[in-house]
């Protein structure tokens, strides 16, 4: 092999080594020492250090409160159950129902009917409305759907099962306050259907439909899929049942302006 060729290859084979070893490609100076956050900047190093630990404190934060919120009841919750839960409600509220030992097998769905005035003092009574159909259709294929439409019907419903017995006497005023709730949820939705839009709404009556999820195909399991059905009473509407008596009335509540009070 011809000497200069050789000189050629051993040059070569030193730059190699020199860039390996941090002192960069020929002709290029070596960047700085480190990687990371210590490849930055000494400013940069402590934006990136105070983000970091905040985020570690949110996290531990987080992973605390959830902790309580799901922990049997102990000193810490029952000295600082409202922090916790005001920090899970509504965002970071849990359902374990998902799991084992009760896990949901049913689907329940809401519906209402309405009683209106129609011309000449007839009245009339509207076909069963899905309500919880409504709130699947803006869910689904919605990347973030809102806390009211995943959760506003099941909540009412758990509220209202909760405060009544089973023949729909209320325990006490917090029973008499789920069925306010339930008649306005359900006025507030009839008001955005259109062939209501306007309508004198005199009574609403809602109801529970629970649909056994059935078996998957390839089961061979066989389980009862016929719905049932659970009426609640009819109920009158008052003014403070409308979505545009909520303003009167507390207008009404506040009583004359001081330009009135003293006629």
């Amino acid at each position: 092999m011809d000497a200069d060729v050789e000189r050629d290859i051993d040059a070569d084979v030193e730059t190699g080594v020199m860039t390996s070893a941090g002192t960069g490609v020929r002709g290029v100076p070596a960047g700085p020492a480190g990687s990371g956050i210590m490849a930055l900047s000494l400013p940069y190093q402590v934006v990136a250090a105070v983000a970091l630990a905040v985020a570690g404190v949110f996290v531990c934060v987080h992973l605390a409160m959830v902790f309580l919120h799901v922990a049997p009841s102990n000193t810490l919750t029952k000295r600082h159950g409202q922090a916790v839960d005001d920090w899970i409600y509504p965002e970071f509220e849990q359902n374990w129902k998902l799991f084992a030992p009760n896990p949901l097998q049913q689907n329940v769905s809401v519906e209402v009917r309405a009683e209106i005035v129609t011309a000449g003092d007839g009245r009339r009574t509207t076909d069963w409305i899905d309500l919880t159909a409504q709130d699947t259709a803006a869910i689904r294929h919605n990347p973030l759907p809102s806390h009211t439409q995943q959760n506003e019907l099941r909540r009412a419903v758990d509220f209202y099962l909760n405060s009544h017995s089973d023949d729909d006497r209320p325990n006490g005023t917090r029973g008499h306050l789920s069925e306010e709730y339930m008649r306005r949820i359900a006025m507030l939705r009839l008001g955005g259907i259109a062939s209501l839009e306007g309508a004198d709404v005199r009574r609403v009556q809602l109801r529970a439909v629970t649909r056994p999820v059935p078996a998957p195909r390839w089961s061979t399991e066989k389980n009862e899929v016929t719905p049932s059905y659970r009426d609640l009473p009819w109920w009158k509407v008052t003014d403070a049942d409308r979505p545009e008596g909520d303003t009167r009335s507390r207008a009404d509540a506040a009583g004359p302006s001081r330009g009135e009070g003293g006629r």
